[in-house]
This record gives structure tokens, C-alpha cells and sequence, in this order.
């Protein structure tokens, strides 16, 4: 991964420490986003879209391992490396058990996180390959990750660009159902200006027009009340 586009967001209540990671981690080629708790944090992963999360355990109105938790409930993905006060064998193993890819004891040198950091990327960017680099089959479909092209009976499906997205996006989360915020978030098409809710929805009604032998009762693109959507290759 490219560290230049890596994006980082540190979410810890000390401001002297958010600072100073934050001038380390643009040093080392970051973008840092820093937050003071999590209590918005569903918004800044929408907003700022971070490659991984750097989250205090001990937060003021919330607990970092249950943002994770919660996080990881709502099929949340992102990396996220917990640092806490507490660094016994337990608090350690609760914090991995809800989630967490990696878990760091203060005080620490920061040489120590960014060698976390990078270990963790490296680790989710070799799993996301795999996963990138392999078509996915459902009905008479194809969809193609690494040529990003769609196939019917071995014939080439015409898709634009921001349908191609939304469809990657639905695919590389199959199985999970993905609020609208989030698919804005991982479909977004700079080409195509600003996007909304109601984006979403047209993007899905034109997707499943394309890919569904009846639109209104979708197989493979359902619709997940109070949610968003899902993509079911299996259904």
C-alpha cells in the first residue's frame, strides 16, 4: 500500500499524544485524521474513509472495545489497533476478542506503532488481494475484480463506472448488509460530483435492472430493512 494514500485516524483523549503521533505519522508519509473520542466515529469513517484505526481503550463517554465491537457489528472491516493504560494478558485478549487487529500498551515509541501499523496494513492488503484477484460467480454472472467487467453467459455486461463501483463494493462485502452512508463512502465516483442517499438508490433500482430477472424482488442485490443492502451470491 502506497503510504502516501494511507489514511490514518487516531482516536485518543490526550491531546498532547494525538499531536505527537500525528506529526510522527505525516513524517512517515500518513494522512492523519485525530479525533478526541468516538463518539462520531461512524461519521468520520464515512467522511475521511481511513485505511486504519488507531483507537485509545479508555475514552472519555465510551469504552474503545466496545467501539470495536460496535464496529465491528455494524461489518466494519477497518483495521484497528487499540492502545491502552492496561497492559495485562486479559485486558489484552478481551481486546483482540472484540475485534481488534493488534493491541499496544502505554507508554509506547512511536516506532513501535508505525511498525504495528505497517505490519497490520501489509496483513489486510495481502488479504484483500486474494480476495481482489478472484472472480465471483453467481447465477449466470461473472464479476471480475482485477478487470473490473461483469459477464453474462461469457458476454460482457455494459456497466458505468459508478455501477461498477457500487457493485464491487456490495461484492468484496458479500454476505453483509452495507448502510447507504457506507456505500457512499466505498462507491463514490469523483466524476460524478456529490452523491446522496437517494444516489444510492437509483444506483441499486439501475444495478439490479442489469443483473436481476425481476428487479422488484431481487435475488442477489436484497434489500436490508432499517439498513441498506446486500450482496447474496448464494441466495
Amino acid at each position: 500500500m502506497d503510504k502516501q494514500l494511507t489514511k490514518i485516524l487516531v482516536v485518543d483523549d490526550d491531546p498532547a499524544l494525538r499531536q505527537l503521533l500525528a506529526e510522527y505519522l505525516n513524517r512517515h508519509g500518513y494522512d492523519t485524521l485525530l479525533a478526541p473520542d468516538a463518539s462520531d466515529i461512524t461519521q468520520r469513517i464515512t467522511k475521511f474513509s481511513p485505511d486504519l484505526i488507531v483507537l485509545d481503550r479508555m475514552l472519555p463517554g465510551g469504552d474503545g472495545v466496545e467501539t470495536c465491537r460496535r464496529l465491528r457489528a455494524q461489518n466494519e472491516d477497518i483495521p484497528v489497533i487499540l492502545l491502552t493504560a492496561k497492559d495485562e494478558t486479559a485486558d489484552r485478549i478481551i481486546g483482540l476478542e472484540s475485534g481488534a487487529d493488534d493491541y499496544l500498551g502505554k507508554p509506547f515509541d512511536p516506532r513501535e506503532l508505525l511498525a504495528r501499523i505497517e505490519t497490520v496494513l501489509r496483513r489486510k492488503k495481502g488479504a484483500s488481494a486474494l480476495v481482489k484477484e478472484t472472480p465471483v460467480h453467481f447465477g449466470p454472472f461473472t464479476f471480475d475484480p482485477a478487470r473490473r467487467q461483469l459477464f453474462k453467459d461469457n458476454v460482457q455486461v455494459k456497466l458505468t463506472g459508478g455501477e461498477i463501483n457500487l457493485l464491487e463494493a456490495l461484492v468484496k462485502n458479500s454476505g453483509k448488509p452495507l448502510s447507504r452512508e457506507r456505500l457512499l463512502a466505498l462507491a463514490r465516483d469523483d466524476d460524478e460530483g456529490e452523491r446522496n442517499d437517494r444516489a444510492i438508490d437509483i444506483a441499486i433500482l439501475r444495478l439490479r435492472r442489469a443483473v436481476e430477472d425481476d428487479p422488484k424482488d431481487p435475488r442477489w442485490i436484497q434489500t436490508v430493512w432499517g439498513i441498506g443492502y446486500r450482496f447474496s451470491p448464494d441466495a
